[in-house]
């Protein structure tokens, strides 16, 4: 990986504190290659123990993460995880030492239930096009099925209530996963697409009136 992952972990180390336990979100859309960067930070921080907790570990059960529908946006968005477990689960893992950097790696964590808890944060930054290609790859996907929807449509809700790339202590460009590099926040391709649909629906609008 480039040198930009190690300014990551330059810049969180100055960030958190060191004598007590810190949390440190690792966010991004599916696909964006969220667990392994995770693993290359820990294997990267030193000096302390860490903690890893992964997003996907607290799932609803499926009666609730489905009850809008299996192909829903807003059901993936809203109901997929228990989201006061998770934030239970980051401020005591079970068996950290009082020092521990608790890193949690998933989708949705700087929404407005989760971003509090967060001493320093990343969001991975992959274009949807990118996330769609690998996630067919990864687990056997079709082109055309209904799940990328879901998935894209959820984390384009997520993007219009939280702005994530704004959120966060740094934004990185995981395009290219071997070569990770920080971008600023308003040039990353979330903020695009955003201004993208933003200008799209003002278009539809004008062209309906």
């Amino acid at each position: 990986m480039s040198d930009d992952l190690d300014a990551v972990v330059e810049r969180l180390t100055r960030a958190i504190p060191q004598d007590t336990s810190a949390r440190v979100a690792v966010d991004g859309i599916g696909a964006s290659g969220k667990t392994r960067f995770a693993s290359s930070l820990t294997e990267r921080v030193t000096g302390r123990p860490v903690v890893v907790l992964h997003a996907d570990d607290f799932f609803n059960p499926p009666s609730v993460r489905h009850a809008r529908g299996r192909s829903s946006p807003e059901g993936f968005w809203l109901d997929a995880y228990d989201l006061g477990a998770l934030a239970a689960a980051a401020r005591e893992p079970p068996g950290a030492t009082r020092d521990a950097l608790v890193l949690v790696e998933g989708a949705f964590l700087h929404r407005d239930e989760l971003v509090g808890l967060w001493d320093f944060s990343v969001f991975l930054d992959v274009p949807f096009a990118e996330a769609a290609r690998r996630m067919s790859e990864r687990d056997g996907l079709a082109p055309d099925d209904p799940r990328h929807g879901r998935y894209e449509g959820a984390q384009r809700l997520y993007f219009a209530a939280a702005g994530p790339w704004g959120r966060a202590s740094l934004v990185v460009d995981n395009t290219r996963p071997d070569s990770p590099r920080l971008v600023e926040p308003a040039r990353s391709a979330a903020a695009a697409a955003v201004a993208a649909s933003t200008a799209g629906g003002a278009q539809a609008s004008s062209a309906a009136t």
